[in-house]
């Protein structure tokens, strides 16, 4: 497979967008996104695209500053009971969703349990530790608890926290046309080509919004997007490569604006999800991975694809973490790799169908992988394909081996545990391991960070004997930005929060 050519200025006039299809005024803000979201439905989404339009359209009911502490939403404030198992929050009043709804306990209630009990809902295993949602007052819910959970408000603070309208949720085909309270409510939505917000009149604090419209735009390839950014057809694109930063430097009318990221790419082994793709050394015998993340040269992924940009990975847990554990990312051994392929009884070349993304960046790290791996005898055989059918053929267990990210959250559980957990909602290779599961839930109980150090560090050192999931490096959060774009300020979870923003004439 060739690697796709690189875009510079000659691109043509059909992959840039013009102002024949978008209007350009200046109420209108226009945001380059590396893939298409997929469903616009809190419960079942689970892009990091996604976040983008949640976090301009709805509202959570606690959210994160840029320090990554969290601070009220629609929740004004909250409180737990001296046993943890009781969380009591107090609501703001006066807050009305996009189609006139009043916003109460009852509406948190609503979709609290909806999310626990929707067939599908990737929300379930976030919100597990809650036994009950109780409406003590017009705008006061109360949290019942099965057992303490520290991680519990930070969940809160993302889409298990997000609050949609109870009366339009309730018709069903959520995702066509979302209704939530946040300062710009859904127009309309064309499939790989844009999604069009506007301005929500009534919106409580809408003196700190500017645009009348907002518009997320997907451009896969990240040259693209930085081409309409150079154009002047984007203001904002989020995922600058690596490779182009210098160039976005250079460009008098960008500016440029990055943070190191919460989140990891990595590789997902199907172990246990279906039958058809799981009758196979990868997925039956650990030394078999083992061999092939000994067989990446993690430090010569991150030279060649990112320029020394990114930082190699063997767990969920960024350096910007507090609980990023000091276990050593292995060091490529093609010989040992090679013995315990013999160990495990597999005749080489070993052949492993591998999905991974329809993107230049994707395609360009799967070929090295492809490379290095061929020397311990793996054989990667390459499936392209768009980022938001990855996601859903691993949820559907159609693969063998899958390339995917997480975009991090600011507590470690809500990057671990859905992933891990023998019933986590995001846990696409069904890997199981009774003693892990233990450690995940007693972190969930305790609220001391020394000991919840101590548990996710014997989590990371027994991930890296199963290996269910192969990491492979840390992705800081890159922005290019027009210079006319004024407020913009990068958070560690790579969300861009439109609070503030503002053109400059």
């Amino acid at each position: 497979m060739r690697f796709a050519p690189r875009l510079t200025a000659c691109i043509p006039a059909l992959m840039l967008l013009t102002s024949a299809g978008l209007a350009h005024a200046e109420s209108t803000l226009r945001i380059g996104l590396g893939s298409d979201p997929d469903m616009l439905d809190p419960a079942t989404a689970r892009t990091y695209y996604g976040r983008f339009v949640f976090s301009a359209m709805c509202e959570r009911l606690v959210d994160v500053d840029q320090h990554l502490q969290i601070v009220p939403g629609l929740a004004k404030d909250w409180a737990y009971s001296d046993d943890g198992k009781t969380l009591t929050m107090n609501l703001r009043e006066g807050v009305t969703f996009q189609d006139g709804e009043k916003f109460d306990a009852q509406s948190v209630k609503y979709n609290i349990e909806r999310y626990l009990t929707l067939p599908g809902s990737l929300r379930k295993s976030e919100l597990s530790s809650i036994e009950s949602v109780e409406a003590t007052a017009p705008y006061t819910v109360v949290f019942h608890l099965k057992t303490a959970d520290a991680a519990l408000l930070m969940q809160l603070t993302d889409r298990a926290g997000t609050m949609m309208a109870p009366a339009a949720t309730a018709k069903g085909n959520v995702a066509a046309h979302p209704v939530c309270s946040g300062p710009y409510e859904f127009v309309s939505r064309v499939q790989q080509d844009r999604i069009v917000l506007k301005r929500f009149e009534n919106y409580w604090n809408k003196g700190a919004y500017h645009f009348d419209k907002v518009v997320f735009l997907p451009i896969p390839d990240a040259s693209v997007r930085l081409a309409n950014l150079r154009a002047g057809d984007l203001d904002i694109t989020e995922g600058i490569a690596a490779s182009d930063t210098a160039t976005v430097k250079a460009d008098s009318n960008l500016q440029l604006a990055s943070t190191t990221g919460l989140g990891y790419m990595g590789l997902t082994i199907n172990i246990a999800n279906g039958t058809a793709n799981t009758n196979t050394p990868l997925a039956k015998d650990a030394r078999v991975r083992q061999a092939l993340s000994l067989a990446i040269d993690r430090d010569a992924l991150n030279q060649v694809v990112f320029q020394g940009q990114y930082t190699p990975a063997n767990q969920a847990f960024s350096p910007a973490s507090p609980y990023h554990t000091d276990v050593p990312v292995p060091k490529r051994d093609i010989e040992k790799a090679k013995a315990l392929l013999a160990d495990a009884g597999v005749k080489t070349p070993l052949t492993i169908d591998f999905l991974v993304a329809n993107n230049p960046t994707s395609q360009q790290v799967a070929q090295v992988l492809q490379a290095m791996v061929s020397e311990a005898g793996i054989n990667l055989n390459l499936q392209m394909t768009e980022y938001a059918t990855l996601l859903d053929r691993q949820q559907s267990g159609e693969f063998k081996m899958s390339m995917s990210g997480w975009s991090g959250r600011p507590d470690p559980d809500g990057n671990i545990f859905s992933f891990l957990n023998t019933k986590g909602g995001l846990n696409d290779g069904k890997y199981s391991n009774p003693q892990v599961d233990q450690w995940l839930q007693e972190a969930r109980l305790t609220s001391d960070v020394d000991k919840r150090k101590a548990l996710y560090k014997q989590i990371v050192v027994q991930e890296n004997i199963d290996d269910p999931l192969v990491y492979l490096y840390f992705e800081p959060r890159i922005f290019g930005i027009n210079k006319k774009v004024t407020g913009f300020v990068p958070y560690a979870d790579g969300l861009i929060r439109l609070q503030g923003l503002a053109l400059n004439k």
